[in-house]
């Protein structure tokens, strides 16, 4: 289903569309719950025959039967109670996981400036939390729906056989109790969104705690982050507060009013037994009648709080698929392939939420082979730059090319595909070093990931390590050295060998000796490929074809090395005081 199909349809017709997948286990669920039903509603007839025909008839070999039958069927009932409780669950967490795998694949689609608006752990109970409550729904939602229907109103016409005037104000009691149903149910779905939101942000608080405690522990703030943790957990234990409070007022009004019935029908029928209109047999089948009848309606009010709490995390489901990338490819958006790597820079300007200025008029030539260094000042706009080149984020003005064209006329997948990026902040999976690797290029080979390690001059180290390739990193490749996880991306690049790269400070965490080896390696790669190289160390950026330095989002040198520092400008100042440093140190 495509976003604008999200937009177009109900949240309770979207839900509904996932049944479709699971639709044999769906209706076996169903089946076995309207059989059930059935025999509910078959006992109290029998009872009444019993009472009225075959104890006074003395037909005492037609009752046992008849008990031996309802017996099995008690039988029966129970083994499609399993059924139910077993399917119907089964059902549910499909459905479940269906939503799960859509929200998770839409949100791949989602550009980067959603996750720049969202934080991580509230992302994850959108993904986790928020839908936990719809395999019930899923399951006991349609079914407790239908067969409640279906005994209320059965019963309600054999009751209406029995005695019609008795079985009509049983009848008149149901649009009150659905009135209070309905206020409830209203009053608890507040209440249930507004505490996934608490939660979704106790989960952020939580994740950014876990993901910090190595700078807590590096600060001795580790009292800091208990206390912001105990405010979070507060927060917690009275993020629910509003909710149970509407439920309890609900499952109040509610047992409040079966109660009540069953009070009403012992004094109108004890009236009508008096009155003679009534047989006391006919009371005690209708007293039957309304235990099958108060049941079903249990069931609608566990309906309406699962209701509730499902449809809140349904809500904040389709609000995410409601969502539209930013960044999308056009609808007549083609491959870019056979790429040679000239990059058109055209009069570029971009602003974040369209806000705040960080690239004004700028324009840059890159032939294909060429190697440019983009330097200058921290905030100038270099990353800016190289994130707008793979479309990353959309430009406000001009445009962007790749051997000549428009990047907004190619598809996204096509376009990264062929750009490799090295960042300074490397992300590393909680997996081995192996997999770390050959997610350049997943279906590389073993000996195609070993080439790629050594190109990185990082097989040696992997040698050395207890399981080698399979080592595994850790949480964001906690368990290897800042080099090591520097040039485990390097190797994931040599692995993807795209045709442009784009290299921010990619050997800003390797020392001395390691970095020349890498800049070898670098020299050897960037060889017939269009290379971007942002860098602050400058003497790694000396064999680039062209350095240009940008301050205040544009474009303020351009030149060699050479014809930099005779210029005098930003870059021969940065370089001279870089020199100078190195000199003192």
């Amino acid at each position: 289903m495509a976003t604008k199909d999200f937009k177009k349809r109900s949240p309770i017709v979207i839900f509904l569309s996932y049944f479709k997948r699971h639709k044999k286990l769906f209706a076996l669920d169903i089946l076995c719950a309207c059989l059930i039903a059935a025999v509910d509603l078959t006992f109290p007839l029998i009872t009444r025959s019993a009472l009225y025909d075959m104890l006074p008839g003395q037909m005492y070999r037609t009752f046992f039967t008849v008990m031996v039958v309802a017996l099995a069927c008690y039988g029966l009932r129970s083994f499609l109670n399993f059924v139910v409780a077993y399917y119907g669950h089964t059902f549910g967490i499909r459905v479940e996981a269906d939503i799960r795998s859509d929200l998770f694949a839409h949100m791949q689609t989602l550009s980067f400036d959603f996750y720049d608006r969202n934080r991580t752990g509230q992302l994850m109970s959108r993904l986790t939390s928020d839908l936990f409550e719809l395999t019930e729904l899923a399951h006991h939602g349609p079914e407790d729906l239908l067969t409640s229907t279906v005994t209320i109103i059965g019963a309600l016409v054999v009751m209406g056989g029995i005695q019609w005037q008795l079985a009509l104000i049983v009848g008149l009691t149901i649009p009150v109790f659905l009135a209070v149903v309905m206020t409830m149910r209203r009053r608890m779905g507040r209440a249930s969104r507004a505490a996934k939101e608490k939660t979704a942000h106790i989960n952020q608080e939580i994740e950014s705690s876990l993901s910090g405690f190595r700078t807590s522990k590096a600060f001795a703030n580790e009292e800091v982050e208990n206390a912001r943790f105990e405010a979070a957990n507060d927060q917690f234990k009275t993020s629910k507060r509003n909710f149970h409070k509407a439920m309890g007022q609900f499952h109040s009004s509610v047992e409040f009013f079966l109660c009540s019935l069953n009070v009403i029908i012992i004094g109108f029928g004890g009236y009508y037994v008096m009155r003679g209109k009534m047989d006391y047999r006919d009371l005690l089948t209708f007293m039957l009648y309304i235990s099958s009848f108060v049941s079903p309606m249990r069931k609608l009010s566990g309906f309406s709080e699962m209701f509730a709490n499902g449809f809140a995390g349904l809500s904040r489901f389709v609000d995410i698929m409601r969502t539209d990338p930013t960044v999308q490819d056009a609808k007549d958006a083609a491959e870019l392939s056979d790429v040679k790597g000239a990059i058109t820079v055209d009069n570029v300007s971009f602003a974040y939420d369209r806000e705040l200025d960080v690239l004004r008029s700028v324009s840059l030539e890159v032939e294909p082979g060429e190697t440019i260094a983009i330097v200058g000042p921290s905030g100038g706009g270099k990353t800016t730059l190289c994130q707008l080149i793979p479309r990353f984020y959309d430009v406000d003005e001009g445009t962007i090319s790749i051997d000549g064209k428009d990047i907004r006329a190619v598809t996204q997948q096509s376009l990264h595909r062929n750009i490799g990026i090295v960042q300074q902040d490397v992300f590393l999976f909680a997996d081995t070093i192996f997999e770390n690797i050959r997610y350049g290029k997943p279906d590389a080979t073993y000996d195609e990931v070993v080439e790629a390690a050594k190109k990185a001059e990082i097989y040696e180290d992997i040698l050395a390590m207890p399981q080698g390739f399979d080592t595994y990193v850790g949480e964001r490749g906690t368990l290897l050295s800042g080099g090591q996880k520097q040039r485990v991306a390097i190797a994931r690049i040599f692995l993807k060998n795209p045709p442009i790269l784009i290299l921010d400070e990619a050997t800003s965490a390797l020392d001395s000796v390691t970095e020349a080896k890498i800049q070898r390696a670098f020299d050897a790669l960037s060889q017939g490929r269009t290379t971007l190289i942002i860098a602050h160390r400058l003497s790694t950026i000396r064999s680039a074809h062209r350095i240009i330095s940008i301050a205040d989002g544009q474009i303020t040198e351009c030149g060699t090395h050479r014809e930099l520092l005779e210029k005098g400008g930003i870059y021969a100042s940065l370089y001279n005081t870089q020199n100078a440093a190195a000199f003192c140190g």
